[in-house]
């Protein structure tokens, strides 16, 4: 089914203004306050510690408290963590640049989260799965980084890992104590291959009962086979050609602008994408309201991407390095053919293209610190609101991929996003576009069609424009056991500091976040949180919590779980802000900024 933008823009002023029905309290474990420590960022020199204060959610909490005067006389950096406690986390104020303000457990089953600016797509932010809870318990036990959380998670998901063998598969079975209607397939089991033809063998082979992302060309022959069900997915994602602005020649404008219009978008579409995909004009798909605002980008035009590359004063040939992962992806379905073929398309233009293919974690992280020079990637919605495509990419807080930031994007982009009035928020997002047309970071090249194909006889198969399908409503006649084959292995399961479709899919299995996307489809519903209410200008939330909830390891749900999650993503000083990679892209992709950031390169 297509999404049309009325829906989309009906939904985006909806998420608003839905709030559920409210939640009971639960039990208060006992939690060790999760404090800054002293990093390269900041450098906090002066702690006060609070006086016990009896509450609903603790009874003695030891706060953290950035003094600025006695920082400043030393000379060290200041903090901008103004509280730290298990129960409050707090920025000293807004000024560190990023949307979040505190957050609160004000009792164990009430959270309030304060915002710098109206956010009208916080609901659909807090549902995603980089946000999943996590026990702040577990958090501490790991020191926020080693193997036990990254392979061993504790989640109040539908499942729980009961075996991860690294490079065959990873094993999930029923969590005993979960709080919603039991999973209808007692376990399931995640194999990967990167070929798109092994992966369709395996399940007519009776190896696998669904696979992600079957090759284009086999559509046609897996509709015809009364055996298997083909799930196509909107194609609500981007592939792009990323450039790093900060690496000569690419700092030139005129080279970039060149580049663009070197690239036939529509050929390439036709050669290696299937029914349902088109060649992208914009980087947010047009689905999404203010997607297709402003100016397209310029279609292929080889002579005039000459007289640019002539007008740059550049001289030819220029050598440069396409880096990829090679992994299928709905936005990316076959990555060394495009490859290949961008390497074909770019050396009438004069530039000699050598590809260089990197494991899939390290070309993540590579391309997040900035250390490429061109290189693939794509984005499939997290969440259906241009900030997940533009802020991610182009805000403030978006990570070193593309070298500096434009500052007009950046600030047009935060001025949109504390808007609530669709006409207004396209309006500036028309700017934005124009604007990437300007710069060209990137070349926006296809908004690509996919699918998942399973056994017919797959009860609850589905899939999602965003990527998450739901493997606990799915089940076989007579089997407990789902086998699903994906185009790579997770990286970990701490989706806070991972990026990867292939991670984030197994997460959703394992943790809930504080509300859910509805399966196979955008709209925002319940999750651990019954309810969720504004005030009047959109800068407070509360969130009441589900009563009874536990995770897996039995231990009861409170606020200060929540708290702990937001904030060791959301603070660089807080010494569990450690992840897999130490990266947590998706943070300031979706609030902006981190606290306590270290100063740009």
């Amino acid at each position: 089914m297509k999404i049309s933008t009325k829906k989309y823009a009906a939904m985006a002023i909806g998420l608003m203004l839905l709030p559920g029905l409210a939640a009971c309290g639960g039990e208060t474990p006992t939690a060790t306050p999760i404090a800054p420590t002293p990093t390269k960022a900041a450098v906090a020199t002066a702690t006060t510690a609070a006086a016990p204060t009896a509450t609903k959610a603790t009874s003695a909490a030891t706060a953290t408290t950035a003094t600025s005067a006695a920082t400043a006389t030393t000379g060290a950096a200041v903090s901008q963590t103004g509280t730290a406690t298990d129960t409050k986390y707090a920025a000293v104020d807004c000024s560190y640049g990023g949307t979040m303000k505190s957050i609160e457990a004000v009792d164990d089953s009430t959270v309030k989260f304060t915002l710098c600016n109206a956010d009208p797509a916080f609901p659909a932010q807090i549902a995603f799965a980089s946000l999943g809870i996590q026990s702040a318990k577990h958090l501490q036990e790991t020191g926020g980084g080693t193997p036990a959380l990254l392979e061993h998670p504790i989640g109040t998901g539908a499942y729980v890992v009961k075996e991860w063998v690294r490079g065959d598969h990873l094993t999930l079975e029923a969590n005993p104590n979960y709080w919603g209607d039991a999973p209808k397939t007692k376990t399931i089991i995640f194999k990967w291959n990167a070929e798109a033809t092994a992966r369709l063998t395996s399940l007519k082979a009776g190896e696998a009962d669904g696979i992600d992302n079957p090759d284009t060309n086999d559509f046609t022959s897996i509709q015809a086979d009364s055996s298997l069900k083909l799930y196509p997915r909107d194609a609500l994602n981007v592939f792009y050609l990323g450039m790093n602005t900060a690496k000569a020649p690419l700092d030139n404008d005129k080279v970039r602008q060149a580049i663009a219009m070197a690239i036939d978008k529509n050929d390439i579409v036709t050669k290696f994408y299937p029914a349902g995909s088109t060649a992208a004009d914009y980087f947010t798909p047009c689905a999404i309201p203010g997607g297709c605002e402003g100016t397209k980008f310029p279609g292929f035009d080889l002579a005039a991407a000459k007289k640019l590359l002539s007008d740059a004063g550049v001289t030819t040939p220029i050598n440069l390095k396409l880096a990829y992962r090679d992994v299928a992806r709905s936005y990316l379905p076959s990555p060394p053919k495009v490859a290949e073929e961008l390497q074909a398309q770019l050396a009438p233009l004069g530039i000699n293209v050598t590809i260089d293919v990197q494991e899939s974690g390290t070309f993540l992280d590579n391309a997040s610190k900035g250390n490429l020079e061109l290189f693939m990637l794509g984005w499939g919605a997290d969440y259906p609101d241009a900030t997940n495509f533009l802020d991610q990419h182009f805000g403030k807080g978006a990570n070193g991929s593309f070298g500096p930031k434009f500052s007009d994007i950046t600030s047009l982009l935060s001025q949109a996003a504390a808007l609530s009035d669709q006409t207004q928020r396209k309006a500036l997002y028309g700017q934005v576009n124009t604007l990437l047309t300007q710069h060209v970071p990137m070349v926006p090249i296809a908004h690509g069609g996919s699918a998942a194909v399973f056994l017919a006889t797959v009860a609850g198969a589905h899939t999602s424009p965003l990527g998450n399908e739901i493997f606990r409503v799915m089940s076989e006649p007579n089997k407990d056991t789902l086998v699903w084959v994906q185009n790579a292995e997770p990286l970990s399961l701490y989706c806070g500091d991972e990026t990867d479709g292939e991670s984030l899919r197994a997460c959703e299995q394992i943790f809930d976040p504080l509300l859910n996307y509805k399966i196979g489809g955008v709209d925002v519903e319940k999750g651990l949180a019954d309810s969720w209410t504004p005030n009047a200008d959109l800068t407070e939330w509360t969130i009441k919590l589900h009563p009874g909830v536990k995770f897996s390891d039995g231990t009861p749900l409170t606020a200060k779980d929540v708290v702990a999650t937001y904030a060791v993503q959301w603070d660089v000083a807080n010494k569990l802000h450690v992840g897999n990679t130490g990266n947590f892209d998706y943070w300031t992709g979706l609030f902006g900024a981190f606290l306590n950031a270290p100063p740009a390169k």
